[in-house]
């Protein structure tokens, strides 16, 4: 299949995984969301993308079509967790997102579930986006308007004290203090170091923008399920985050992030067999 096909994706593993929050399922089977202020309508057929609506030259970008799959995948490891990840979640691809909406949405992640960044983002971009004609959601607000609304108008977005953070960051770039274009210039360790000098921006939300906003493909955001899973490959040995981080780049290869990405998603979609999994240490 990948030498007749080797841009092959499954869109419903890719935008349900936890990269991206404001696509749509509509009842014909295709996807609605926006890219930046860039409508666009996707389907799928035969594990090919279908464009019925949007650029071309945006989608492939967005979607990343060109990464090598097949080569990604023969370098994932051996252990049965990343196997049965990679057998379930077939097809999923990390995406190329807008650097301010990546890292906006994950600063609103703290502590949160997918349905619940979903509903935040959603709401934000009710409250302060901008319309996009056919669009069931108005686009993100730039962090230029985000920075002239107030605290009180996005905690009835139901951010919490997430609220604050958002607000500070995006005033913090409106006053360009930190340029998020240019930082993609810099090693991982540096870009790491710059984007957690902003307010809300931890380790784990620094290391999801590293993967889904500036194609840093080895970089493993380590959440609840991941730590689970990299104790049971320690076979149950606990550690600090930063050993459990340099651990996970070892063992997980040099597509560690895309490793990570599929465990996480088999977790959340299969979570009685996931449980099962990961009390016994592969």
């Amino acid at each position: 299949m990948s030498e007749k096909n080797p841009a092959f994706i499954s869109l419903a593993a890719t935008l349900k995984s936890g990269q991206v929050f404001h696509w749509d399922p509509l009842p014909d089977g295709s996807w609605i969301g926006l890219i930046g202020d860039h409508l666009a309508r996707v389907s799928e057929i035969n594990q090919q993308i279908v464009i019925e609506q949007g650029d071309p030259e945006i989608l492939h970008r967005y979607f990343s079509l060109d990464h090598p799959l097949e080569q990604i995948y023969a370098a994932f490891p051996k252990d049965p967790l990343s196997q049965e990840a990679l057998t379930l979640c077939h097809g999923l691809r990390i995406l190329r997102q807008p650097r301010w909406e990546c890292l906006a949405t994950f600063i609103t992640s703290s502590m949160k579930q997918v349905a619940h960044i979903r509903s935040m983002s959603v709401a934000i971009r009710n409250r302060i986006g901008s319309p996009v004609p056919g669009s069931p959601h108005p686009a993100y607000p730039s962090f230029e308007s985000l920075a002239l609304s107030d605290e009180k108008t996005l905690l009835e977005c139901g951010l919490g004290y997430r609220a604050a953070n958002l607000l500070k960051t995006a005033r913090l770039l409106t006053e360009g203090t930190i340029d998020l274009e240019a930082l993609q210039k810099r090693s991982t360790t540096e870009l790491r170091a710059a984007l957690m000098t902003l307010p809300g921006v931890g380790v784990k939300v620094a290391n999801c923008v590293l993967l889904f906003a500036y194609e840093r493909l080895d970089a493993v955001p380590i959440d609840v399920w991941i730590h689970r899973i990299l104790i049971a490959m320690r076979n149950g040995r606990e550690g600090t985050p930063t050993q459990l981080a340099k651990y996970a780049r070892r063992r997980l290869g040099p597509y560690a992030g895309y490793v990570q990405q599929y465990l996480f998603h088999r977790a959340r979609t299969d979570k009685k067999n996931a449980r099962a999994s990961v009390k016994s240490p592969a």
